[in-house]
């Protein structure tokens, strides 16, 4: 796996972005993925540098989740913006990273990012029910650096 390109086909792609959509539909949370080639920061520091440029942090609740991948350094992290942080156990993510990592380890990329945004949206539903004006946010494409 060499290159962010080859990382996801487009309809792998596509199944993520409806996974977004669907889970979504549990919860006001606003989920992304992104997707890069590599980074020398650790995985959480460059989540937290990527959820400020996506604008991650606009949201009304302050309730946006990115699920950060870096391809060819092998680091993966989950990141909730404070409205989420504020109301959850540190370790809140813990589950959501090691079911990712079981299905990465096998090469099955899709299927562990799109079970992690499935439970994703399942947890949220508790601090961040879907209401019925809700309005989505923030883009659910797959954002690639």
């Amino acid at each position: 796996m060499s290159k962010v390109e080859d990382f996801l086909s487009a309809k792998q792609e596509k199944v993520l972005v409806e996974t977004i959509q669907v889970s979504e539909k549990n919860t006001s949370g606003e989920i992304r993925v992104h997707i890069e080639k590599s980074t020398e920061k650790s995985p959480m520091d460059r989540a937290l540098e990527v959820f400020y440029f996506l604008e991650m942090d606009k949201t009304e609740l302050r309730n946006g989740i990115l699920i950060y991948v870096a391809v060819e350094s092998k680091k993966i992290a989950i990141l909730g913006d404070e409205g989420i942080n504020n109301l959850v156990p540190k370790d809140f993510w813990d589950q959501e990273l090691a079911l990712m990592l079981t299905h990465f380890k096998k090469g099955d990329f899709t299927k562990g990012l799109q079970l992690a945004i499935i439970e994703i949206g399942e947890k949220l539903k508790q601090f961040f029910p879907y209401q019925k004006n809700d309005i989505n946010e923030l883009s659910d494409e797959i954002s690639k650096g």
